[in-house]
């Protein structure tokens, strides 16, 4: 879902940039088209892809932290399995 998202606001990003300063450019809010200047309209959308990006980023973040804890604790029951074998 993400990659199509960003696919698309890419593919925004570059059509804005074939445009001359002085197009037309619209945004859709609700029902209506309202014009908007060029320049805020690359702005949104870099924000946009900036946002993702970094919305992906503390996604993976907090995955790679839980999965280093369970990995953390799996080799803790190594150990302790390790350690209790050693004795017997």
């Amino acid at each position: 879902k993400y990659t199509i998202q960003l696919g698309e606001n890419e593919l925004v990003l570059k059509e804005l940039d074939l445009l001359n300063e002085d197009a037309n450019v619209y945004k859709s809010i609700g029902p209506v088209l309202v014009k908007q200047d060029l320049a805020e309209a690359n702005a949104n959308v870099r924000k946009r892809i900036e946002k993702r990006l970094d919305g992906s980023l503390q996604d993976l973040e907090e995955k790679e932290h839980s999965k280093r804890e369970a990995i953390l604790k799996v080799q803790q029951r190594i150990q302790s399995h390790q350690a209790r074998k050693a004795k017997a």
